[in-house]
């Protein structure tokens, strides 16, 4: 990645005193590295990003401000957190009194859809946090990006918030790219959300520890369930269409996962060295096993056209009950029969509320959304990197899915953990 790549774009001078109350403003010149690792033979200077956080000077005039804040793609938790807390900072801090809440996705930029805007003051998002999904709505798919930004002029927004993940994210990109061609003072600015973890340059998003919390407590189920059964299998999906973050991470985090099944590596389920012998040999030594699959494993089994959905995403096959229904056929034609019970808690899962820790991480996603907004930063995202939160460009993250790499650190840890051999 080059340094070029990392520059963020200024809507202009920034004029206005800003009205926070802290102690500690964040200078344009404070970057934080892209790589920490120490590279001996680097000649030139490594790539950085710029540093989120408030600053001392603001390009917009709160007093004459209108923002406005959309909920895109599937639901996650946490949605409603961050609505709340732009709201709050925006209404509280910087005084920006013209919240706009933005109707069911992208669509509510499309006046033919009917969709009318929502008013968000404080009374509005005043306990949406304690629940899940998003009182915006959300929706997938394209609109027509010269509509949209007709409306955002037609309203007099100043400020969009983007929340979603690669497809809002392409969106808001494309938004930007439409503002600034026309020479629009309008700041486009995304709040990663994806409940997979797959932005790149985003070590996590928010949703994605609640997600790995409630995928623990199914594996527990998962686990009783094989347990009490001669020969059982507990088999559990989770959510992961391209990236198994999720089950990764759920797998380290129960000492009972035997197998774990992701998008980035291949199964080889028959013959010598393949999953099913391997699962019979456990089975006869243990009586019971476990098994995690995210929900884009397994996709060369399908014999599936290129479908896509109206976000873009590949459409895939159902592993979880391909995996289900060919174990048994599997071994009833050995004549060794086995117990099956099948969990999915994915729509469980995304549409609950987040967890305290992933409360936290909202908030602080939002507000540094906020301040970059006001700043008059625009076609970007609020990142969080090497344990710094960033100010990311949306040209250096779309178009690119962070992965579990197969012979990566994380992978190695989940096999360690888990004892299994590769079935590639």
């Amino acid at each position: 990645m080059n340094p070029e790549n990392t520059t963020v774009f200024n809507l202009g001078e920034c004029t206005f005193d800003s009205p926070l109350q802290t102690p500690l403003f964040i200078d344009d010149s404070s970057r934080v590295l892209v790589d920490v690792q120490y590279n001996p033979g680097q000649v030139e200077a490594p790539p950085t990003f710029e540093n989120a956080g408030p600053r001392r000077k603001i390009y917009f005039n709160p007093k004459k401000t209108t923002a406005a804040i959309v909920t895109c793609g599937g639901l996650c938790p946490g949605l409603n957190n961050v609505i709340q807390s732009i709201v709050r900072m925006l209404y509280s801090q910087y005084g920006v009194s013209r919240i706009l809440g933005i109707r069911y996705g992208y669509e509510g930029l499309i006046p033919d859809f009917g969709h009318e805007f929502m008013d968000l003051n404080l009374e509005t998002v005043d306990d949406i946090d304690e629940k899940g999904g998003t009182i915006l709505g959300s929706s997938r798919g394209n609109q027509d990006v010269g509509r949209m930004v007709d409306t955002l002029v037609k309203n007099k927004i100043s400020i969009l918030f983007a929340i979603g993940g690669d497809g809002t994210l392409r969106g808001a990109d494309a938004i930007f790219e439409e503002v600034k061609k026309r020479g629009l003072k309008i700041a486009i600015v995304g709040v990663p959300k994806t409940i997979d973890n797959d932005i790149v340059f985003v070590y996590r998003t928010f949703g994605f520890t609640t997600a790995v919390s409630h995928a623990h407590s199914a594996l527990l189920g998962a686990h009783a369930e094989a347990a009490g059964a001669k020969n059982g299998v507990g088999l559990v999906k989770v959510m992961g269409r391209d990236s198994g973050f999720i089950a990764a991470y759920a797998a380290l985090a129960s000492s009972q996962v035997n197998y774990v099944f992701l998008p980035e590596v291949p199964i080889r389920l028959h013959g010598p060295g393949g999953f099913f012998n391997h699962l019979k040999e456990r089975l006869i030594r243990k009586k019971h096993a476990v098994i995690l699959v995210a929900e884009g494993a397994g996709q060369e089994y399908f014999n599936t056209a290129k479908e896509t959905d109206a976000s873009g995403n590949v459409k895939h096959g159902d592993i979880g009950i391909y995996l289900r229904d060919e174990i048994k056929k599997h071994y009833d034609a050995e004549k060794f029969p086995v117990t099956i019970k099948y969990i999915d808690p994915s729509y469980l899962i995304r549409s609950h509320p987040p967890s305290a820790e992933d409360a936290v991480f909202c908030i602080m996603l939002a507000q540094n959304a906020v301040h970059a907004a006001m700043a008059g930063k625009s076609g970007m995202l609020v990142g969080f990197w090497n344990s710094y939160f960033t100010f990311v460009p949306l040209s250096s993250i779309i178009n690119r899915r962070k992965k579990v790499e197969k012979k990566g650190y994380l992978w190695s840890m989940v096999k360690e953990s888990t004892g299994q051999p590769d079935f590639d």
